[in-house]
């Protein structure tokens, strides 16, 4: 097997375990402005969007959000993830294969800089690895399921879609390199991975699978 000339990950359940925390929050918040929904359901409908796009869908399944909601949200995130979250297992480990092995590595996520820095900042070593390779959806005014995000990260490296490897773990991130035409590994450690298989990735139960599964 040949190895990427690119690997592409998300940020949020991919290198940093951030997901619970707010999907959490999220929850109670949803509950507050009269939507009542399951961890499940928070799971299945919500993750991997842009916080404006959440808003949007609650709003349509009768939460009663109020206008400045994502604002309000982002302050009460960020407050949360100031608390500290873990590293995914084996994540570091990954980055310090690809980096033998002379393979670089990019970010692209729908979150906001912002909240990178304030979660990844929380590990400096690791920031100090992706620094200069974050691509935003907020800074480049695109965002998953549209494949422009991936294609940035892509022309940045100047390595062809083809040539490149995307994680994600929702979805959205899924079908962004269905659509860019990036090989994908869906990342679900405790689930069967169907729904993002369904989407066209390859299962992913654990990052110290991934170095095998490239070729490295």
């Amino acid at each position: 097997m040949t190895p990427p000339k690119l690997v592409i990950f998300d940020c949020d359940g991919v290198i940093v375990d951030s997901e619970p925390p707010t999907l959490d929050l999220l929850r109670d918040d949803f509950a507050a402005h009269g939507l009542d929904l399951t961890m499940a359901d928070i799971e299945r409908d919500y993750t991997g969007l842009l916080m404006a796009n959440v808003a949007k869908k609650a709003r349509e399944n009768g939460a009663a959000l109020p206008q400045d909601w994502v604002d309000l949200f982002y302050v009460k995130m960020f407050n949360r993830l100031r608390d500290g979250v873990a590293l995914i297992e084996g994540v570091r480990t990954v980055f310090e294969a690809l980096d033998a092995a002379g393979i670089p590595y990019r970010l692209a996520s729908n979150g906001p800089d912002a909240k990178m820095d304030i979660t990844l900042g929380a590990y400096p070593d690791l920031h100090a690895r992706l620094k200069g390779r974050i691509h935003s959806a907020h800074t480049h005014g695109t965002a998953k399921p549209d494949p422009e995000l991936l294609l940035i990260a892509a022309r940045a490296e100047g390595v062809a879609p083809e040539d490149c490897v995307m994680i994600d773990d929702s979805p959205s991130g899924c079908i962004s390199a269905r659509r860019a035409g990036i090989r994908c590994f869906g990342f679900d450690p405790t689930g069967d991975g169907a729904r993002l298989v369904a989407e066209g990735a390859e299962h992913l139960r654990s990052m110290n699978e991934l170095c095998a599964r490239i070729g490295l």
